[in-house]
């Protein structure tokens, strides 16, 4: 009888030892080894898997290039995001927190592609069929090309897509298969890289659209090897407030599209609805007329510009030490343009605390929104206002000088959309443009005294 091995594997990161470790040497979680069985895979059953194929190395000369056959889904944001549509062949991953609406999109999807007269299989590992089928009617789905196969084996999902042979198959989700060929339990590092390589390989082989669903751990990672963000084509994070009606899918990585674009969703009662003008939903809640401590910033999500508004609190402090709280910006972005703001504008705030809000809920990471946190905070401390048919747009330097943006034409257009009537902008980015007011400042001190203004009594 063979010896039966076995090995320690960390569930974070897949590192393999041959003993349990409390830490993980590579990703430093603590308790993360799982004991997992190793079995080796007789040859014959990789023959009978199908892998194998005779292809042969060419010159790179005599590859011939082919447009990639794109299918789109007719969800605008979602197209958005893939770089124009479904690539044909393509490995597509779709993580989020539970609850967020993963499954949701890609059951509106599979109908929408089902409209398009292709034939889509739903593998659902998490759910009953008759659980879909509630949803599908609640989202106003119905199709003679949608088949829906509950099922975790792997085995039985290969054979069935040779028997279907559908244009999509979408699996909910990856950490719930398991393949027969590995005897460690579903979720475990091992199964989902084998089950993700067999997926990869009916994709390339097959061309085959497969969109995965992947879940998320606690710090917002997809939980499984690192190696599984490597084999897909595709990974896209569904992000969202569970406060807010809005959900954001962002890509992180798209061998056929632009990896910084973000679509924006809308949660209602019969699903997923895109959000053609975001703006409106990130300012409908600003309050009627310029209040101080608030500033409206034009920040760029992918190719695509957003006004949200940012607003500031500064109040003194009962504690030794002030507090620093943000919420949609980085804490330690803000600690430096505070430290900008007390040397090079003389606005001392070491005994006030400093609170920063980005409203609506949204991330905001890129520099151009500098200004507009320093203004905002700048405003509330001297109790004076900017103006509220003004936009600020400008990263700043650790001297008080504002650097230029990119973008800064279609940032100023998305203003004059949404009814803007004035733009503080970097001196650098000064361009003719006479359908907004245009002052263009190099310093931090110049644009405080040009878009400041007291409070109306």
């Amino acid at each position: 009888m063979a010896k039966i091995k076995s090995k320690w594997i960390c569930q974070n990161c897949g590192y393999e030892t041959a003993g349990y470790l409390g830490k993980c040497p590579e990703c430093g979680n603590w308790g993360s080894f799982v004991e997992e069985i190793q079995s080796a895979v007789k040859p014959d059953t990789v023959n009978a898997q199908g892998f194998l194929n005779d292809a042969k190395p060419s010159l790179l000369s005599e590859i011939h290039i082919g447009e990639e056959v794109r299918v789109s889904t007719n969800i605008s944001e979602f197209d958005r995001i893939l770089g124009g549509g479904l690539v044909q062949g393509s490995l597509v991953l779709i993580a989020g927190d539970p609850g967020i609406g993963k499954s949701t999109i890609l059951l509106q999807t599979s109908g929408e592609l089902c409209k398009n007269n292709k034939k889509v299989l739903y593998v659902s590992a998490e759910e009953s069929a008759s659980q879909l089928k509630l949803r599908a009617e609640r989202l106003e789905i119905n199709s003679d090309s949608l088949f829906i196969y509950p099922q975790i084996n792997m085995e039985s999902i290969r054979a069935e897509i040779d028997n279907l042979n559908p244009d999509v198959v979408v699996i909910d989700s990856i950490q719930a298969i398991y393949s027969q060929t590995i005897t460690s339990s579903a979720g475990s590092v091992s199964q989902i890289r084998e089950c993700c390589n067999i997926l990869m390989q009916i994709a390339k082989n097959k061309n085959i659209t497969v969109i995965v669903i992947g879940h998320v751990t606690k710090d917002g990672s997809i939980a499984g090897p690192k190696v599984l963000e490597h084999m897909v084509d595709t990974v896209i994070y569904f992000e969202g407030d569970k406060y807010k009606s809005y959900r954001m899918l962002r890509s992180m990585k798209n061998r056929f599209g632009n990896t910084s674009e973000v679509g924006i969703f809308e949660m209602s009662a019969k699903g997923l609805t895109c959000v053609t003008n975001p703006n409106e939903l990130f300012l409908n809640e600003r309050s009627q007329g310029a209040i101080p401590g608030s500033a409206i910033v034009v920040t760029n999500e992918g190719s695509r510009p957003l006004l949200v508004e940012i607003q500031a609190l500064v109040g003194t402090t009962p504690y030794p030490t002030p507090r620093r709280v943000t919420n949609g910006v980085d804490t330690s972005r803000l600690l430096q343009i505070l430290a900008v703001l007390e040397k090079r504008v003389g606005l001392n705030l070491s005994k006030q605390d400093v609170y920063v809000n980005v409203m609506g809920g949204i991330e905001v990471d890129e520099p151009s929104a500098d200004l507009g946190i320093a203004l905002a905070v700048a405003t509330c401390a001297r109790d004076v206002v900017v103006d509220s048919q003004t936009v600020i747009i400008g990263e700043i330097g650790l001297s008080g000088e504002i650097h230029p943006v990119h973008n800064i034409e279609k940032r100023l257009n998305e203003a004059v959309t949404s009814g803007f009537k004035k733009a503080i902008i970097p001196y650098a980015n000064r361009i003719q443009y006479d359908k907004i007011e245009i002052v263009p400042v190099k310093r931090l001190i110049d644009a405080i005294s040009a878009c400041v203004c007291p409070v109306e009594k």
